[in-house]
């Protein structure tokens, strides 16, 4: 398999993992110093405080997302994705569904077993 078609691979394991609310399976999926980047909020460092956060999202609401992945660039163990993404956050209680959509930036790292895991995030979604 391609490192371009493992990065898009990620993205969709990624989706499918946070509709089934398995924060187990979204986890390998990025770096120990993973960092996030969200208009208006401070920076997301590390994967401990990005699990506290999908965690106390996932108790309470189903998020669905579709991620049409524009642009993949690969350069030894780096690698850049530009995404479109669509997401819907609705309440379990009940309530208004809340629709985000936008650009993300993406940097993916290769690590020492040869896969691939989400570094940087800067998401754009309004």
């Amino acid at each position: 398999m391609s490192d371009e078609q493992a990065i898009r691979d990620l993205v969709a394991e990624w989706t499918r993992a946070t509709l089934a609310a398995e924060v187990e399976r979204i986890l390998p999926l990025m770096t120990e110093d993973v960092e996030f980047y969200v208009p208006g909020q401070p920076i997301m460092r590390g994967r401990d405080a990005f699990e506290k956060g999908v965690r106390a999202v996932l108790a309470s609401h189903r998020v669905a997302s579709h991620a049409d992945v524009q642009q993949v660039e690969v350069s030894g163990s780096l690698a850049y994705c530009t995404t479109r993404l669509q997401v819907e956050i609705t309440p379990l209680a009940g309530g208004a569904t809340m629709r985000k959509e936008g650009h993300v930036l993406s940097v993916y790292r290769k690590n020492v077993a040869g896969s691939w895991q989400l570094a940087r995030d800067a998401n754009m979604l309004s």
